[in-house]
Protein backbone atom coordinates (compact mmCIF):
# COMPACT_ATOMS: atom_id res chain seq x y z
CA UNK A 1 0.00 0.00 0.00
CA UNK A 2 1.39 3.31 -0.80
CA UNK A 3 2.13 6.07 1.67
CA UNK A 4 -1.32 8.36 0.44
CA UNK A 5 -3.30 5.50 0.83
CA UNK A 6 -1.84 4.30 4.31
CA UNK A 7 -2.30 8.05 4.92
CA UNK A 8 -5.87 8.25 3.69
CA UNK A 9 -7.09 4.94 5.32
CA UNK A 10 -5.75 6.56 8.80
CA UNK A 11 -7.68 9.76 8.37
CA UNK A 12 -10.72 7.34 7.60
CA UNK A 13 -10.45 5.37 10.90
CA UNK A 14 -10.01 8.56 12.85
CA UNK A 15 -13.16 10.04 11.50
CA UNK A 16 -14.98 6.71 12.51
CA UNK A 17 -13.49 6.72 15.71
CA UNK A 18 -14.77 10.57 16.24
CA UNK A 19 -18.45 9.13 15.43
CA UNK A 20 -17.78 6.58 17.62
CA UNK A 21 -20.48 6.51 20.28
CA UNK A 22 -17.67 6.18 22.98
CA UNK A 23 -15.23 9.25 21.36
CA UNK A 24 -18.14 11.71 19.91
CA UNK A 25 -15.97 14.24 22.14
CA UNK A 26 -12.75 13.91 19.59
CA UNK A 27 -15.32 15.60 16.51
CA UNK A 28 -14.08 18.67 18.31
CA UNK A 29 -10.76 20.17 17.23
CA UNK A 30 -10.09 21.93 20.64
CA UNK A 31 -10.76 19.25 22.24
CA UNK A 32 -8.16 16.78 20.64
CA UNK A 33 -5.74 18.97 21.46
CA UNK A 34 -6.73 19.42 24.84
CA UNK A 35 -6.91 16.09 25.52
CA UNK A 36 -3.30 15.10 24.31
CA UNK A 37 -2.14 17.67 26.34
CA UNK A 38 -3.58 16.83 29.47
CA UNK A 39 -2.63 13.04 29.33
CA UNK A 40 0.97 13.98 29.36
CA UNK A 41 0.64 16.49 31.93
CA UNK A 42 -1.67 14.71 34.10
CA UNK A 43 0.60 11.43 33.76
CA UNK A 44 3.53 13.48 35.48
CA UNK A 45 1.24 14.81 38.22
CA UNK A 46 -0.03 11.14 39.63
CA UNK A 47 4.02 10.13 39.45
CA UNK A 48 4.39 13.55 41.51
CA UNK A 49 1.56 12.54 43.65
CA UNK A 50 3.24 8.96 44.96
CA UNK A 51 6.38 10.10 44.80
CA UNK A 52 5.62 12.89 47.35
CA UNK A 53 3.52 10.76 49.52
CA UNK A 54 6.63 8.56 49.98
CA UNK A 55 8.72 11.07 50.74
CA UNK A 56 6.59 12.55 53.35
CA UNK A 57 6.21 9.04 55.02
CA UNK A 58 10.23 8.78 54.64
CA UNK A 59 10.90 11.44 56.02
CA UNK A 60 8.18 11.16 58.94
CA UNK A 61 6.94 7.71 59.13
CA UNK A 62 4.03 9.17 60.68
CA UNK A 63 0.45 8.78 58.78
CA UNK A 64 -0.83 11.72 60.74
CA UNK A 65 1.82 14.28 58.73
CA UNK A 66 0.92 12.57 55.55
CA UNK A 67 -2.63 14.07 56.46
CA UNK A 68 -1.57 17.33 57.22
CA UNK A 69 0.31 17.97 53.95
CA UNK A 70 -2.92 17.07 52.12
CA UNK A 71 -4.27 19.48 54.47
CA UNK A 72 -2.57 22.16 53.81
CA UNK A 73 -2.13 21.69 49.85
CA UNK A 74 -6.25 21.45 49.58
CA UNK A 75 -7.69 23.87 52.50
CA UNK A 76 -7.17 27.20 50.30
CA UNK A 77 -9.75 25.25 48.05
CA UNK A 78 -12.37 25.34 50.74
CA UNK A 79 -11.38 28.93 51.43
CA UNK A 80 -11.06 30.61 48.17
CA UNK A 81 -13.36 28.40 46.04
CA UNK A 82 -16.42 29.45 46.50
CA UNK A 83 -15.42 33.18 45.76
CA UNK A 84 -13.29 31.97 43.10
CA UNK A 85 -16.33 30.94 41.25
CA UNK A 86 -17.62 34.80 41.10
CA UNK A 87 -13.80 36.16 40.30
CA UNK A 88 -13.58 33.44 37.07
CA UNK A 89 -17.37 34.97 35.98
CA UNK A 90 -14.99 38.17 34.49
CA UNK A 91 -11.78 36.21 33.47
CA UNK A 92 -10.61 34.43 30.68
CA UNK A 93 -10.23 30.81 31.28
CA UNK A 94 -7.68 30.01 28.88
CA UNK A 95 -5.55 32.84 30.16
CA UNK A 96 -6.53 31.45 33.83
CA UNK A 97 -5.55 28.07 33.14
CA UNK A 98 -2.63 28.99 31.33
CA UNK A 99 -1.06 30.94 34.18
CA UNK A 100 -1.92 28.34 36.93
CA UNK A 101 -0.31 25.86 35.09
CA UNK A 102 3.00 27.73 34.37
CA UNK A 103 2.88 28.07 38.50
CA UNK A 104 1.99 24.64 39.18
CA UNK A 105 5.24 23.33 36.74
CA UNK A 106 7.53 25.97 39.36
CA UNK A 107 5.97 23.96 42.24
CA UNK A 108 7.60 20.35 40.91
CA UNK A 109 10.70 22.05 39.78
CA UNK A 110 11.33 24.20 43.70
CA UNK A 111 10.51 20.46 45.19
CA UNK A 112 12.72 18.56 42.39
CA UNK A 113 15.83 20.83 43.11
CA UNK A 114 15.42 20.73 47.44
CA UNK A 115 14.88 16.55 46.90
CA UNK A 116 18.33 16.14 44.97
CA UNK A 117 20.28 18.73 46.79
CA UNK A 118 19.44 16.47 49.84
CA UNK A 119 18.44 19.50 52.10
CA UNK A 120 14.48 18.84 51.79
CA UNK A 121 12.59 18.97 54.99
CA UNK A 122 9.21 18.74 55.71
CA UNK A 123 8.42 22.20 56.86
CA UNK A 124 9.34 22.80 53.31
CA UNK A 125 7.00 20.50 51.57
CA UNK A 126 3.99 21.96 53.66
CA UNK A 127 4.63 25.67 52.43
CA UNK A 128 4.98 24.67 48.88
CA UNK A 129 1.44 22.37 49.12
CA UNK A 130 -0.06 25.45 50.71
CA UNK A 131 1.11 27.54 47.66
CA UNK A 132 -0.19 25.24 45.10
CA UNK A 133 -3.37 25.11 46.85
CA UNK A 134 -3.94 28.35 45.98
CA UNK A 135 -3.24 28.36 43.10
CA UNK A 136 -5.63 25.09 42.32
CA UNK A 137 -8.42 27.05 44.07
CA UNK A 138 -8.59 28.75 40.69
CA UNK A 139 -7.37 26.24 38.27
CA UNK A 140 -9.49 23.26 39.02
CA UNK A 141 -12.85 25.62 38.88
CA UNK A 142 -12.13 27.34 35.55
CA UNK A 143 -10.67 24.26 33.97
CA UNK A 144 -14.14 22.64 35.04
CA UNK A 145 -16.01 25.60 33.32
CA UNK A 146 -13.52 25.84 30.51
CA UNK A 147 -15.15 22.39 28.98
CA UNK A 148 -18.35 23.67 27.71
CA UNK A 149 -16.10 26.29 25.64
CA UNK A 150 -13.64 23.77 24.27
CA UNK A 151 -17.10 21.10 22.84
CA UNK A 152 -19.15 23.54 21.93
CA UNK A 153 -22.24 22.22 22.49
CA UNK A 154 -24.23 20.50 25.51
CA UNK A 155 -24.45 17.18 23.29
CA UNK A 156 -21.36 16.03 23.59
CA UNK A 157 -20.72 17.78 27.05
CA UNK A 158 -21.34 14.31 28.97
CA UNK A 159 -18.85 12.81 26.93
CA UNK A 160 -16.17 14.36 27.12
CA UNK A 161 -16.54 15.01 30.95
CA UNK A 162 -16.25 11.11 30.96
CA UNK A 163 -13.11 11.15 28.74
CA UNK A 164 -11.27 13.41 30.83
CA UNK A 165 -12.61 10.99 33.56
CA UNK A 166 -10.74 8.03 31.50
CA UNK A 167 -7.72 10.29 30.62
CA UNK A 168 -7.16 10.80 34.16
CA UNK A 169 -7.44 7.83 35.55
CA UNK A 170 -5.28 6.14 32.58
CA UNK A 171 -2.47 8.49 34.03
CA UNK A 172 -3.22 7.41 37.32
CA UNK A 173 -3.12 3.85 36.17
CA UNK A 174 0.33 5.00 34.49
CA UNK A 175 2.09 7.55 36.41
CA UNK A 176 2.12 5.39 39.94
CA UNK A 177 3.37 2.29 38.56
CA UNK A 178 5.93 4.31 36.40
CA UNK A 179 6.58 6.59 39.71
CA UNK A 180 6.71 3.44 42.44
CA UNK A 181 9.30 2.06 40.06
CA UNK A 182 11.62 5.02 39.13
CA UNK A 183 11.33 5.66 43.07
CA UNK A 184 13.00 2.71 43.88
CA UNK A 185 15.81 2.99 41.34
CA UNK A 186 16.59 6.75 41.41
CA UNK A 187 14.48 8.45 44.28
CA UNK A 188 11.88 10.81 44.68
CA UNK A 189 13.69 13.97 42.66
CA UNK A 190 13.51 12.50 39.16
CA UNK A 191 9.73 12.19 39.11
CA UNK A 192 9.33 15.82 40.57
CA UNK A 193 11.35 17.10 37.55
CA UNK A 194 9.11 14.85 34.76
CA UNK A 195 6.65 15.88 36.35
CA UNK A 196 7.45 19.68 35.92
CA UNK A 197 8.48 18.97 32.28
CA UNK A 198 4.99 17.55 31.93
CA UNK A 199 3.35 20.58 32.15
CA UNK A 200 5.04 22.10 28.77
CA UNK A 201 2.44 19.62 26.84
CA UNK A 202 -0.56 21.61 28.69
CA UNK A 203 1.33 24.62 27.63
CA UNK A 204 1.82 23.95 24.63
CA UNK A 205 -1.87 22.71 23.95
CA UNK A 206 -3.20 25.75 25.15
CA UNK A 207 -1.34 28.14 23.00
CA UNK A 208 -2.28 25.90 20.27
CA UNK A 209 -6.45 25.72 20.71
CA UNK A 210 -8.45 28.29 18.53
CA UNK A 211 -11.12 29.56 21.18
CA UNK A 212 -12.70 32.73 21.58
CA UNK A 213 -11.77 35.03 24.37
CA UNK A 214 -13.98 32.08 27.04
CA UNK A 215 -15.17 34.24 30.00
CA UNK A 216 -16.34 31.97 32.96
CA UNK A 217 -20.12 32.02 32.42
CA UNK A 218 -21.17 35.29 30.20
CA UNK A 219 -18.61 37.46 32.27
CA UNK A 220 -21.43 38.73 34.81
CA UNK A 221 -21.04 42.24 35.84
CA UNK A 222 -22.29 43.91 39.04
CA UNK A 223 -21.59 43.49 42.72
CA UNK A 224 -18.95 40.78 43.71
CA UNK A 225 -21.13 39.42 46.85
CA UNK A 226 -24.75 39.51 45.11
CA UNK A 227 -23.10 36.78 42.19
CA UNK A 228 -21.59 35.10 45.09
CA UNK A 229 -25.28 35.03 47.00
CA UNK A 230 -27.15 34.36 43.58
CA UNK A 231 -24.88 31.60 43.08
CA UNK A 232 -25.02 29.81 46.46
CA UNK A 233 -28.55 30.70 46.93
CA UNK A 234 -29.50 29.03 42.98
CA UNK A 235 -27.31 25.84 44.25
CA UNK A 236 -28.65 25.54 47.56
CA UNK A 237 -32.71 25.84 46.10
CA UNK A 238 -32.39 23.42 43.49
CA UNK A 239 -32.86 20.02 44.99
CA UNK A 240 -30.65 18.28 42.16
CA UNK A 241 -27.68 19.97 42.87
CA UNK A 242 -27.84 20.51 46.48
CA UNK A 243 -28.01 17.01 47.37
CA UNK A 244 -25.50 16.08 44.90
CA UNK A 245 -22.81 18.68 46.51
CA UNK A 246 -23.84 17.26 49.92
CA UNK A 247 -23.67 13.55 49.28
CA UNK A 248 -20.15 14.78 47.34
CA UNK A 249 -18.89 16.56 50.85
CA UNK A 250 -20.20 13.61 52.66
CA UNK A 251 -17.52 11.16 50.86
CA UNK A 252 -14.84 13.80 50.26
CA UNK A 253 -14.51 13.71 54.17
CA UNK A 254 -14.96 9.85 54.65
CA UNK A 255 -14.09 8.11 51.84
CA UNK A 256 -11.73 10.00 49.31
CA UNK A 257 -9.00 10.45 51.90
CA UNK A 258 -8.20 6.76 51.87
CA UNK A 259 -5.22 7.76 49.33
CA UNK A 260 -3.68 9.38 52.17
CA UNK A 261 -3.21 6.24 54.13
CA UNK A 262 -2.49 3.74 51.35
CA UNK A 263 1.28 4.09 51.84
CA UNK A 264 0.57 3.23 56.09
CA UNK A 265 -1.05 -0.36 54.66
CA UNK A 266 1.24 -0.52 51.45
CA UNK A 267 4.15 -0.63 54.58
CA UNK A 268 2.67 -1.61 57.59
CA UNK A 269 -0.27 -3.67 56.92
CA UNK A 270 1.11 -5.41 53.22
CA UNK A 271 4.53 -5.30 54.14
CA UNK A 272 5.52 -3.80 51.17
CA UNK A 273 7.12 -0.47 49.73
CA UNK A 274 7.06 2.23 47.33
CA UNK A 275 6.37 -0.56 44.42
CA UNK A 276 3.36 -1.49 46.63
CA UNK A 277 2.18 1.48 47.03
CA UNK A 278 2.19 1.83 43.12
CA UNK A 279 0.39 -1.19 42.19
CA UNK A 280 -2.29 -0.26 44.90
CA UNK A 281 -2.76 3.14 43.22
CA UNK A 282 -2.38 1.82 39.99
CA UNK A 283 -5.55 -0.94 40.44
CA UNK A 284 -7.40 1.69 41.90
CA UNK A 285 -6.42 3.65 38.49
CA UNK A 286 -8.02 0.65 36.30
CA UNK A 287 -11.08 0.08 38.14
CA UNK A 288 -11.71 4.25 37.64
CA UNK A 289 -10.58 4.16 34.10
CA UNK A 290 -13.21 1.51 33.65
CA UNK A 291 -15.72 3.38 35.42
CA UNK A 292 -15.03 6.83 32.86
CA UNK A 293 -15.47 4.70 29.91
CA UNK A 294 -18.40 2.85 30.78
CA UNK A 295 -20.07 6.39 31.65
CA UNK A 296 -18.61 8.04 28.18
CA UNK A 297 -20.75 5.31 26.20
CA UNK A 298 -24.30 7.30 27.89
CA UNK A 299 -25.67 9.49 25.18
CA UNK A 300 -28.28 11.19 28.05
CA UNK A 301 -28.20 12.41 31.54
CA UNK A 302 -30.84 10.69 32.62
CA UNK A 303 -30.38 8.40 35.34
CA UNK A 304 -27.33 9.52 36.25
CA UNK A 305 -29.02 10.09 40.28
CA UNK A 306 -29.76 6.80 39.98
CA UNK A 307 -26.19 5.74 39.34
CA UNK A 308 -24.68 7.96 41.66
CA UNK A 309 -26.58 6.50 44.64
CA UNK A 310 -25.47 2.82 43.71
CA UNK A 311 -22.17 4.10 43.23
CA UNK A 312 -21.86 5.80 46.60
CA UNK A 313 -23.03 3.04 48.56
CA UNK A 314 -21.04 0.72 46.43
CA UNK A 315 -17.80 2.76 47.27
CA UNK A 316 -18.64 2.46 50.89
CA UNK A 317 -18.92 -1.18 51.01
CA UNK A 318 -15.80 -1.72 49.52
CA UNK A 319 -14.04 0.66 51.51
CA UNK A 320 -15.09 -1.25 54.44
CA UNK A 321 -14.24 -4.49 53.21
CA UNK A 322 -10.14 -3.45 52.03
CA UNK A 323 -10.11 -2.69 55.77
CA UNK A 324 -9.64 -6.25 56.89
CA UNK A 325 -7.76 -6.97 53.45
CA UNK A 326 -4.58 -8.93 54.72
CA UNK A 327 -3.43 -10.20 51.18
CA UNK A 328 -1.69 -8.11 48.72
CA UNK A 329 -3.27 -9.97 45.47
CA UNK A 330 -6.87 -9.08 47.24
CA UNK A 331 -5.76 -5.91 48.20
CA UNK A 332 -5.46 -5.08 44.22
CA UNK A 333 -8.85 -6.45 43.47
CA UNK A 334 -10.42 -4.43 46.20
CA UNK A 335 -8.74 -1.10 45.19
CA UNK A 336 -9.72 -2.03 41.95
CA UNK A 337 -13.13 -2.02 42.98
CA UNK A 338 -12.88 0.99 44.84
CA UNK A 339 -11.46 3.00 42.03
CA UNK A 340 -14.43 2.03 40.32
CA UNK A 341 -17.41 2.97 42.36
CA UNK A 342 -15.37 6.18 43.03
CA UNK A 343 -15.08 7.34 39.89
CA UNK A 344 -18.90 6.53 38.74
CA UNK A 345 -19.53 8.50 41.55
CA UNK A 346 -17.57 11.81 40.61
CA UNK A 347 -17.52 11.37 36.83
CA UNK A 348 -22.18 11.33 37.07
CA UNK A 349 -22.31 13.89 40.12
CA UNK A 350 -20.07 15.79 37.59
CA UNK A 351 -22.26 15.40 34.42
CA UNK A 352 -25.36 15.73 36.46
CA UNK A 353 -24.45 18.84 37.56
CA UNK A 354 -22.98 20.39 34.02
CA UNK A 355 -26.07 19.36 32.35
CA UNK A 356 -28.78 21.08 34.82
CA UNK A 357 -26.76 23.87 35.83
CA UNK A 358 -28.12 27.22 34.24
CA UNK A 359 -25.17 28.60 31.85
CA UNK A 360 -24.28 32.07 33.66
CA UNK A 361 -23.97 30.97 37.05
CA UNK A 362 -21.78 27.76 35.74
CA UNK A 363 -18.65 28.84 37.16
CA UNK A 364 -20.20 29.47 40.30
CA UNK A 365 -21.89 25.90 40.57
CA UNK A 366 -18.81 24.59 39.64
CA UNK A 367 -16.32 26.19 42.23
CA UNK A 368 -19.37 25.04 44.68
CA UNK A 369 -18.61 21.04 43.17
CA UNK A 370 -14.90 21.64 43.88
CA UNK A 371 -15.27 23.05 47.16
CA UNK A 372 -17.27 19.93 47.47
CA UNK A 373 -14.97 17.66 46.72
CA UNK A 374 -11.58 19.33 47.28
CA UNK A 375 -12.41 21.85 49.80
CA UNK A 376 -13.76 19.01 51.99
CA UNK A 377 -11.41 16.91 51.33
CA UNK A 378 -8.23 18.23 53.37
CA UNK A 379 -10.47 18.35 56.26
CA UNK A 380 -11.21 14.43 55.59
CA UNK A 381 -7.02 13.86 55.43
CA UNK A 382 -6.32 15.49 58.42
CA UNK A 383 -9.12 13.84 60.10
CA UNK A 384 -8.26 10.63 58.79
CA UNK A 385 -4.54 10.89 59.89
CA UNK A 386 -5.59 11.73 63.38
CA UNK A 387 -7.95 9.02 63.20
CA UNK A 388 -5.91 6.37 61.73
CA UNK A 389 -2.81 7.74 64.80
CA UNK A 390 -5.51 6.19 67.36
CA UNK A 391 -7.23 3.57 66.17
CA UNK A 392 -5.11 2.39 63.37
CA UNK A 393 -5.84 2.64 59.23
CA UNK A 394 -7.66 -0.27 58.84
CA UNK A 395 -10.64 0.25 61.37
CA UNK A 396 -10.17 4.43 60.22
CA UNK A 397 -11.24 2.77 56.44
CA UNK A 398 -14.23 1.07 57.91
CA UNK A 399 -15.63 3.58 59.93
CA UNK A 400 -15.54 5.93 56.94
CA UNK A 401 -17.17 3.44 54.52
CA UNK A 402 -20.10 2.45 56.14
CA UNK A 403 -20.83 6.33 56.87
CA UNK A 404 -19.99 6.55 52.64
CA UNK A 405 -22.28 3.57 52.33
CA UNK A 406 -25.02 5.12 54.11
CA UNK A 407 -24.99 8.36 52.15
CA UNK A 408 -25.47 6.15 49.26
CA UNK A 409 -28.55 4.74 50.86
CA UNK A 410 -29.83 8.32 51.59
CA UNK A 411 -29.50 9.84 48.15
CA UNK A 412 -30.82 6.14 46.93
CA UNK A 413 -34.13 7.20 49.08
CA UNK A 414 -34.02 10.85 47.77
CA UNK A 415 -33.75 9.66 44.09
CA UNK A 416 -37.56 9.71 42.70
CA UNK A 417 -38.10 13.36 43.43
CA UNK A 418 -34.54 14.43 42.52
CA UNK A 419 -35.28 12.81 39.17
CA UNK A 420 -39.14 14.31 38.79
CA UNK A 421 -36.93 17.95 39.07
CA UNK A 422 -33.88 17.60 36.90
CA UNK A 423 -36.39 16.07 34.20
CA UNK A 424 -37.92 19.16 33.96
CA UNK A 425 -35.03 20.85 33.58
CA UNK A 426 -33.42 18.80 30.92
CA UNK A 427 -35.99 18.93 28.73
CA UNK A 428 -36.46 22.09 28.11
CA UNK A 429 -31.93 22.07 27.77
CA UNK A 430 -33.37 19.77 25.10
CA UNK A 431 -32.00 16.68 25.93
CA UNK A 432 -33.47 13.53 25.02
CA UNK A 433 -34.75 11.38 27.72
Amino acid sequence: MSWSRRFEADILNIEKLRSSKLLRAFRHRNYRIFFVGESVSLTGLWMHRVAMSWLIYRLTGSALMLGAVEFVGQIPVFFLGIFAGVFLEKMDLKRVIFLCQALSMFHAFTLAVLTFSGYVQYWHILVLSALLGVVNAFEIPARQAFVVHVVEGNEDLGNAIALNSSLFNAARLIGPSIGGVTIAAFGEGLCFILNGFSYFATLAALFLMRIKQCEGSCGRSGNFLEGLKEGVGYAASFLPIRNTLLVLGVISFTGIPYIVLLPVFAREILAGGARTLGFLMASSGVGALAASLRLATRRSPSGLGKIMAMSVASFGLVISLFAFSRFFVLSMVLMGLVGFSLVSSLVSCNTYIQSLVDDDKRSRVMSLYIVSIMGIYPLGSLFTGWLASIIGAPLTFFFCGCLCFLAGVILWRRYPEMDAKARAVLVSKGHQL
